[in-house]
C-alpha cells in the first residue's frame, strides 16, 4: 500500500521560512519523479515544484521560483520543499505526489498517488 506523507506546515509570518517532507512508502521510490502542489483557500490545486527520480532535474512555478527549492534523498525515500521569503499568497494545503515517468510533469492527472497534505498559513 503506498503512503506519502507530508509533515512541516504551520503558522509562520511572512518573510519566514518553513520545510515541508514528505516520507514515501510502499513503493520503489527511484521509480518516481516527485512533485508538490498547493491549494490555496477556495481555489484550485496548482502546481509548485517538481524532481526528477535521480534529482538531476528540477522545475518550479513561476510564482514560488526563487524563493522555494525541491529536494530528494533517495536513501530516507523522502521529499523536500524548502519555503523561504514566504508570503501571505503562499497560503495554502501543500500536498506531495509521485509521478511514474521520467518527466517533470505540472498537470495533476500525470500524478499516480497523493498525500493527503499538510496546511501552510503565512499571516501579513
Amino acid at each position: 500500500q503506498v503512503q506519502l506523507v507530508e509533515s512541516g506546515g504551520g503558522l509562520v509570518q511572512a518573510g519566514g521560512s518553513l520545510r515541508l517532507s514528505c516520507a514515501a512508502s510502499g513503493l520503489t521510490f527511484t521509480w518516481y519523479a516527485m512533485g508538490w502542489f498547493r491549494q490555496p483557500p477556495g481555489k484550485d490545486r496548482e502546481f509548485v515544484a517538481a524532481i526528477s527520480r535521480g534529482a538531476g532535474n528540477t522545475d518550479y512555478a513561476d510564482s514560488v521560483k526563487g524563493r522555494f527549492t525541491i529536494s530528494r534523498d533517495n536513501a530516507e525515500n523522502t521529499v523536500y520543499l524548502q519555503m523561504d521569503s514566504l508570503k501571505p499568497e503562499d497560503t495554502a494545503i501543500y500536498y506531495c505526489a509521485s509521478d511514474y515517468t521520467s518527466g517533470l510533469a505540472r498537470a495533476r492527472d500525470e500524478y499516480d498517488f497523493w498525500g493527503q497534505g499538510t496546511q501552510v498559513t503565512v499571516s501579513s
